[in-house]
């Protein structure tokens, strides 16, 4: 979530001043919706992007004219200003990353920080901007881009290994051996020698082990098997290629 909160701004009873901004915001855009060069789009473009140019306030016209009429956008405004979903927060059961510029006129930092409160688990980060609307080139974008990207790669890996785990049971008794052994960071040669069979068999369970568990990599395998409790054993010694070909002539 970004710029977000859980109250309307009809629905803070300790900020009185809030309901007079939202009342505000629904005169500015019955009076200025849409219109190029209107007063009430300028002051509209400057509570959403002070930053912003005049280039981005005919942005914000643009996109009034793309989304819809001045009298749908009072109805909204006047709906989200009535909105409370703070008592529902607490029933978020996923992942969840609230981002929040520290200045915002817009949505209060106060209320961003309350609905993270009432979510389990969010994670809330804390942004050094004036705009509601980051703008491309203040540093408040790259730091957004980047706690973004480091939240969806954390759920990625979280659900490779949950799907990791539960594609374990589908491997044989053999395979297990082998894929310990890999985990262990042993190549295909010395995996042989350890289990006394050949290395086209282990060369043919690593093929069966990748297929099983959906990953395509061995490094991505090994990563994943150590998470998985995997490789713990103690480490052998050098093999020796007399013990070698013992091991692959007994198997």
């Amino acid at each position: 979530m970004h710029g977000t909160w859980g109250r309307g701004r009809f629905k803070r009873p300790e900020f009185p001043q809030e309901a007079e901004k939202a009342r505000l915001l629904i005169d500015m855009a019955r009076l200025g919706w849409a219109q190029e060069g209107h007063a009430f789009l300028r002051a509209w473009a400057s509570v959403f992007q002070p930053g912003g140019s005049l280039e981005h306030a005919r942005g914000w016209c643009n996109l009034q004219k793309l989304s819809t009429d001045a009298a749908t956008a009072v109805e909204l405004l006047r709906a989200a200003a009535d909105a409370d979903v703070l008592h529902q927060a607490a029933r978020l059961h996923c992942r969840t990353l609230i981002i929040h510029a520290e200045r915002d006129a817009v949505a209060p930092l106060h209320e961003a920080r309350l609905l993270a409160a009432r979510i389990p688990g969010a994670r809330f980060v804390q942004l050094d901007s004036d705009n509601h609307i980051l703008l491309a080139d203040e540093p408040a974008w790259e730091r957004f881009l980047a706690e973004l990207r480091s939240f969806l790669h954390e759920g990625e890996d979280r659900d490779a290994h949950a799907s990791f785990n539960g594609r374990l049971a589908s491997l044989t008794h053999r395979e297990t051996q082998v894929l310990d052994g890999v985990a262990r960071g042993l190549s295909n040669f010395q995996i042989a020698v350890g289990l006394g069979i050949s290395e086209k068999t282990v060369r043919n369970n690593v093929s069966q082990i990748f297929e099983k568990l959906a990953v395509g990599t061995r490094p991505r395998v090994i990563v994943l098997a150590r998470e998985a409790g995997f490789g713990r054993g103690a480490e052998p010694g050098p093999v020796s290629q007399k013990s070698a070909s013992a091991g692959t002539n007994a198997s």
